[in-house]
């Protein structure tokens, strides 16, 4: 009887050891930048070295290094080189899609954006991560318009990933779950979730919230890995694993492009 007890309990640690192990599965991180001293080259070595692949991510829109169409073909002559890599498109701005045609976004395997970016009932252009470009009359009238901006964009703009999401200017960041209601969550979540566009899970700014993600997948929301590095200085997508073991995201909760390289489209 002892013995029958002992190897039910060695077969229960078996199992649970085995699950665990089995927990996670290959990550991409789809919001990565040559940015800093960071390279292809040194993309190449980190995502081997910390077996993460990458999306690398060109910022397209007005007064960005990408800002006419005429240049989507040497980032394209580039990306070849490295078909191991994801090709992205950064919308920048709410221009982006008179700027960049429907012909060379489909150059990209993915395109994404954020609400960072916009122009106020009072036709100032607020870039939020700016502190000098943000504009805070009411903070409650700012919290509502920018989420109306972002319910717009996600119903309106031809993405596949809403990045950098729930971001807050620095001077309202600091009093998040404050201003993210749970009124003003559901307002994105249900407009992500309708126009089948995945919600980034940023491990740059650890956004969203755990409570805004759990919600989003409750709502059937699809999500991504994404980094969205200013410099060489980034590893490991911390916080993605962290929320992947708390929702137990499995990855069939993961939204996936497709390499076009790979694939013959480019």
């Amino acid at each position: 009887m002892k013995i029958r007890k002992i190897l039910t309990l060695a077969s229960i640690v078996a199992v649970s050891f085995s699950c665990s192990n089995n927990s996670e599965f290959p990550l991409t991180d789809l919001h990565v930048h040559l940015k800093g001293k960071f390279t292809l080259e040194d993309a190449v070595i980190k995502s081997a070295a910390e077996n993460i692949n990458y999306g690398i991510a060109f910022n397209c829109g007005y007064k960005f290094p990408i800002h006419s169409d005429s240049q989507i073909d040497s980032v394209v002559s580039l990306m070849k080189n490295y078909p191991q890599f994801y090709m992205a498109m950064q919308a920048e701005g709410r221009e982006w899609v008179n700027i960049f045609p429907e012909e060379s976004r489909a150059k990209f395997d993915y395109i994404f954006t954020d609400g960072m970016t916009f122009t106020d009932a009072k036709g100032r252009r607020n870039r939020i991560w700016i502190k000098e470009e943000t504009w805070i009359d009411d903070e409650q009238e700012f919290m509502d318009y920018l989420v109306g901006v972002i319910v717009k964009i996600l119903n309106e703009e031809p993405v596949d990933i809403y990045v950098n999401p729930t971001y807050l200017p620095a001077q309202m960041a600091d009093r998040y779950d404050f201003f993210w209601t749970d009124e003003r969550m559901d307002k994105v979540i249900d407009a992500a979730v309708k126009n089948n566009i995945a919600i980034e899970i940023n491990n740059r700014y650890r956004i969203p919230s755990y409570d805004f993600l759990k919600r989003a997948k409750k709502a059937g929301a699809k999500f991504t890995i994404g980094t969205n590095n200013a410099d060489e200085n980034f590893s490991g997508a911390e916080y993605g694993r962290e929320i992947i073991k708390k929702l137990r995201l499995s990855p069939q909760d993961f939204y996936q492009p497709v390499n076009k390289r790979i694939d013959g489209r480019n």
